[in-house]
């Protein structure tokens, strides 16, 4: 009971920390991690005792398939290139970077562990990236390449820290088998994805309830990573392949209320959880500190050496983004823009997998040995994450207002416009058909059809806090106006959910109408 309690109480204070950072415009993460801090260093407070092999499994697959069901794989595909530049050569990079560093300022660590470290400190956090961005208004195209980098940077950095683990526990990895086992885990990953959100798509058109749909949406994280970690492939390209299939595929336009039910949920659940994920950490790092021993002021150092490594490879390697850029190679929007190279270089904080990676270090290696600098790995990792959450967290908001990186609201707006309009146009069209067939008369349709065109010219304000008086005396003039509105906001939805799945389209943007159609439609129920 001791455990749950204090699980309970890192979520709360998590969550309310949560609230008062967004009122103080300061970086969740921090606040929280220092209330664990607090709370372990409160007199006897009792040890928690978590097992390491529980920790990756249980945390992180449902924070991943929380962000991936945000994100669409066509973007990915838009923008392959600048991603794969950051998620999987940066990565490398960092690690080989971080693991260099470690090695040569700490001698007595292996080297082996050593890329273990640099592993684990590789991945920015996309979740602490997309709320800056969302609160500042980055523009579009340089948020989705770097929600797409937290995506798929995680995916590299735990297949390398898989493999580096393998070598320190077992004592011996080689090249071609580590390549070999990374062409494994991928291909088994992607096919194990696929299949998993597959069977969720069969499962839920046989279930008519949002409520269990739901439900069974949340066992979908656990049951792409297991099997996947059960065969030795990459459980998060598991998780990311299965959420974008189910995904792209509920594509019903009538299940609206198990869109708006299912999207709430996950909100709450992602927030819940990177709430208790970093109050873990600050009350951790308690015990971590006191197994270092009078050994702190030493790693200390070395942990903010380890941090500027960190900051340092992915300043020069945008820098490098910025030339490739203008030479038509790399990067084509950083060339033209240096000051959105300078945004993403700032934009490198480490978060959740980070921590979650660290603390999930095995105790000991085959032969029952201690895993070599364990305590020293996790000290490392967790000064790191907090580093780099002050000094890039803390001032990025600054740099963004400096610079003047904003989104162009003008042609966000006339984006949204234009979805509107492609929702607007696919509803008077169903309506003029059932005009023609004689399931509607002229009175009613016209005036169905003046509803849509104002909220078209609204965009923002679609849902209005209060239903149209005009619009009630007709509903109840006309029984027959539910049904008809209900054929066109079907109509309206299918299209938007055509376009999410194409690609030049933003499904940040699409969503935001969709939802506006779904609260609607969920309107109609409950008034009708």
């Amino acid at each position: 009971m001791e455990l749950v309690a204090i699980l309970f109480a890192l979520t709360v204070g998590g969550l309310l920390l949560t609230a008062a950072a967004e009122w103080m415009r300061l970086p969740a993460p921090v606040l929280i991690c220092l209330y664990g801090l607090a709370l372990g260093l409160v007199p006897g407070m009792p040890v928690l005792e978590l097992d390491p092999e529980h920790l990756l499994p249980v945390l992180l697959p449902p924070l991943l398939w929380a962000a991936a069901r945000k994100y669409s794989w066509r973007h990915f595909a838009a923008n392959w290139r600048p991603i794969i530049f950051l998620a999987v050569v940066l990565v490398f990079v960092t690690a080989a970077a971080v693991a260099l560093v470690a090695a040569t300022i700490s001698p007595a660590l292996p080297v082996t562990a050593a890329i273990v470290l640099g592993a684990i400190c590789a991945p920015p956090d996309a979740a602490a990236v997309s709320a800056i961005a969302d609160r500042l208004g980055l523009p579009r195209r340089l948020v989705t390449i770097l929600e797409g980098e937290g995506l798929f940077n995680d995916v590299t950095a735990l297949t390398l820290y898989n493999v580096a683990v393998l070598g320190v526990v077992t004592g011996s990895v080689s090249a071609m088998w580590s390549v070999g086992l990374f062409a494994y885990s991928a291909a088994c990953a992607v096919v194990i994805g696929l299949a998993v959100g597959w069977l969720l798509v069969r499962l839920g058109s046989l279930v008519n309830d949002s409520r269990v749909s739901t439900a069974l949406g949340l066992t979908g994280p656990y049951i792409a990573y297991l099997l996947a970690d059960g065969v030795k492939a990459s459980g998060v390209l598991a998780v990311i392949c299965a959420a974008f299939y189910l995904v792209a595929r509920s594509n019903d336009p009538d299940d609206y209320e198990s869109r708006l039910v299912q999207g709430s949920v996950w909100e709450v659940f992602e927030t819940a959880l990177n709430a208790l994920t970093f109050a873990l950490v600050g009350m951790e790092l308690v015990d971590i500190i006191q197994a270092v021993g009078d050994g702190v002021g030493d790693l200390l150092w070395k942990a903010l050496a380890v941090a500027g490594a960190v900051i340092g490879v992915r300043v020069l390697w945008l820098a490098l983004a910025i030339l490739l850029g203008r030479t038509g190679i790399g990067w084509k929007l950083l060339g033209e823009h240096p000051r959105l190279a300078v945004v993403t270089a700032w934009a490198g904080m480490r978060g959740v997998v980070t921590i979650v990676t660290a603390l999930a270090l095995p105790m000991t290696t085959a032969d029952g040995s201690p895993f070599p600098g364990r305590e020293q790995i996790q000290f490392l990792s967790v000064v790191v994450v907090i580093a780099t959450l002050l000094a890039q967290g803390l001032t990025l908001p600054g740099l963004i207002e400096f610079l003047g990186v904003k989104a162009d609201t003008e042609k966000e707006t006339e984006t949204l416009r234009s979805i509107m309009g492609e929702a607007g146009a696919a509803a008077t069209s169903r309506l003029r058909e059932l005009r023609r067939e004689g399931e509607v008369d002229d009175e009613v349709a016209a005036r169905l059809e003046q509803w849509y065109d104002r909220r078209a010219a609204q965009v923002t304000s679609f849902v209005e806090d209060r239903e149209d008086p005009e619009t009630e005396r007709m509903v109840e003039k006309f029984d027959a106006m539910q049904r008809i509105e209900g054929e066109m906001l079907t109509a309206s939805t299918a299209r938007l959910l055509q376009m999410r799945s194409s690609p030049g389209n933003d499904p940040a943007l699409i969503d935001r109408v969709l939802a506006a159609l779904d609260h609607r439609a969920v309107g109609r129920r409950r008034s009708g």
